[in-house]
């Protein structure tokens, strides 16, 4: 990316201009592809410069799994690489593509749809996070769970937090004590602890009774 006369374009390797340096904004390319800005408007150029996907949105996003998020008069959708509108431009929110779903928001509720649009999990949840080796966590009623990719709980709906895993275990948060529950929802480390840390290496920090201790995943 280069910038001239506060405008910006893009060369190649040998200081050839690929793009007119015309943009009001070039972000990197990701996935063979940059979201540029001009009036004020959002759209997508190809590595030899091509506005493959018009200037027309009021905010873009990098592609990721091969789609890129999209706003238009306040409502988000998601398109192709071809620029089709795959998703409906209808949502209130988005986020992007992560393990073939993404996280969508209408009325204030989040659910996630796959890349054919379709809403392969209710939205009814008040937060959700992205997939994470094959899970996703819920909020509900001011609780966190734990649902699969076919959007069954595997881990019930009841805690007052709950982490992302990692190699098939994560911490949660009950009644202000912690410990460690594996993709079962089974209690690995009983949840008796005022705090504890990520596992690392097999060993973790451990609080209790404002002293400090370690503990391995046994």
């Amino acid at each position: 990316r280069v910038k001239l006369n506060n405008k910006w374009g893009c060369i190649n390797r040998f200081g050839q201009e690929i793009t007119p340096i015309k943009y009001d904004e070039v972000k990197y390319f990701k996935e063979g592809f940059a979201c540029v800005k001009l009036n004020y408007k959002w759209g997508f150029i190809d590595k030899s410069g091509h506005e493959i996907i018009p200037i027309k949105f009021d905010l873009v996003y990098s592609f990721s799994e091969g789609f890129a998020r999209v706003e238009l008069n306040n409502k988000w959708g998601f398109i192709d690489n071809n620029g089709q509108k795959i998703i409906p431009i209808k949502y209130d929110h988005v986020f992007s593509f992560c393990e073939g779903f993404a996280s969508v928001e209408l009325n204030n509720k989040w659910g996630f749809i796959d890349n054919n649009g379709q809403e392969i999990i209710p939205i009814k949840y008040d937060e959700v996070t992205s997939f994470k080796e094959g899970f996703a966590r819920v909020k509900l009623n001011n609780k966190w769970g734990c649902i699969n990719r076919f959007g069954q709980e595997i881990i019930p709906i009841k805690y007052d937090y709950v982490d992302s895993f990692s190699d098939g275990i994560t911490r949660v948060k009950l009644n202000n004590k912690w410990g460690f529950i594996d993709i079962n929802g089974q209690k690995i480390i009983p949840i008796k602890y005022d705090y504890v840390f990520r596992f690392s290496d097999g060993i973790e920090r451990v609080e209790l009774n404002n002293k400090w201790g370690f503990i391995d995943i046994n």
